[in-house]
């Protein structure tokens, strides 16, 4: 079993910025790929950012160039930095792991586990 525990939500001035971050425990070892995901409401979760154990990742269109996605795998730590938030940036923000193998950049990729999210709200 994986345990993640989202942190660093809160409320943002359109065009700040916001760090997250998601510590996990447990079998972290077995983990190969973890993402943000994000959900408003009314909307559809949606991927926003993707990274395999061996550094790969990619993004979702919408925060190409302004999130970035890390690991610190000494600290079972996932982090996603946001830059330049939009007021369509604001949502749950969910942090996940998969044990079922690479993601390789599908934002799309099942996930096995799950946080319990942390809110991002924008305010203009």
């Amino acid at each position: 079993q994986v345990q993640l525990w989202e942190s660093g939500g809160g409320s943002v001035q359109a065009g700040g910025s916001l760090r997250l971050s998601c510590v996990a425990s447990g079998y972290t070892f077995s983990i190969y790929s973890m993402g943000w995901f994000r959900q408003a409401p009314g909307k559809k979760r949606e991927g926003v950012a993707i990274i395999d154990r061996d550094g790969v990742t990619n993004y979702a269109d919408a925060v190409k160039d302004r999130f970035t996605i890390s690991q610190d795998n000494a600290k079972n730590t996932l982090y996603l930095q946001m830059n330049s938030v939009k007021s369509e940036d604001g949502a749950m923000y969910y942090c996940a792991a998969t044990r079922s193998g690479y993601c390789r950049g599908r934002l799309n990729c099942p996930m096995d586990y799950w946080g319990s999210g942390t809110l991002v709200t924008i305010s203009s």
